[in-house]
């Protein structure tokens, strides 16, 4: 079982991580500002508190860490439409050298369907209101793909569709192909579940997976 480092975990995609990772008997560091994710009574989930752009936090985080999971979100307000957004660029740069440093080179980045080079499956009608609202927080999410392909880790980028609160289901689509990219919606649990089935895969191999359960039909 491997030893995984979760950046972003209180919340979200990073926490659900976190837990289902733990449940599948996985040692997991799961490290947010506030230090709070449950452990779901296993013991498997070390509770950490640091700064995903303090590097000493970083480079502490990392002891004895096989793999990590950066699952970094920011809040829906004005500020992500006004922008700037930095903070997935930002916490990138300081996690690639710290990784290198630390000699841990596996890497599974969640990162969204719009970023990097899959902007250009997104739909002529949903283009539109996408860079009206996630335009700037995309746009620095491409910058944090670009980083991550270009540090010489083993990577690979997890790109959800449009989120939900469901629960997990299972009956996701994991599609690799660039041709056949499209966005959809699915599940924050279904996410940290495909996390949970390829934390291990040796290696990661540079893959790039857009998640959906349903897509969008337009």
């Amino acid at each position: 079982m491997s030893k995984v480092l979760v950046v972003g975990a209180s919340r979200g995609i990073g926490k659900q991580a976190s837990q289902v990772l733990a449940h599948a008997g996985h040692s997991v560091r799961a490290m947010s500002r506030s230090g709070r994710v449950s452990a779901f009574g296993n013991g498997q989930i070390e509770n950490f508190v640091g700064d995903a752009l303090v590097g000493e936090d970083i480079k502490r985080a990392l002891e004895g860490i096989d793999t990590v999971v950066q699952a970094l979100g920011v809040k829906a307000n004005a500020q992500m439409i006004t922008g700037p957004v930095t903070l997935f660029s930002s916490a990138t740069r300081v996690l690639i050298p710290a990784m290198q440093q630390a000699q841990v080179s596996r890497l599974i980045a969640v990162t969204g369907f719009g970023a990097g080079d899959c902007a250009s499956a997104i739909s002529p009608l949903q283009r539109i209101p996408f860079r009206a609202t996630l335009g700037r927080a995309y746009d620095d999410k491409t910058v944090q793909e670009e980083l991550i392909e270009k540090s010489g880790l083993d990577w690979m980028l997890v790109r959800p569709g449009v989120l939900t609160n469901g629960p997990r289901s299972g009956r996701y689509k994991a599609i690799m192909e660039p041709s056949r990219w499209r966005n959809g919606i699915i599940s924050r649990a279904d996410v940290a579940d495909f996390i949970k089935d390829h934390i291990e895969d040796e290696p990661l191999g540079g893959r790039k997976a857009v998640l959906i359960r349903w897509p969008f039909l337009l």
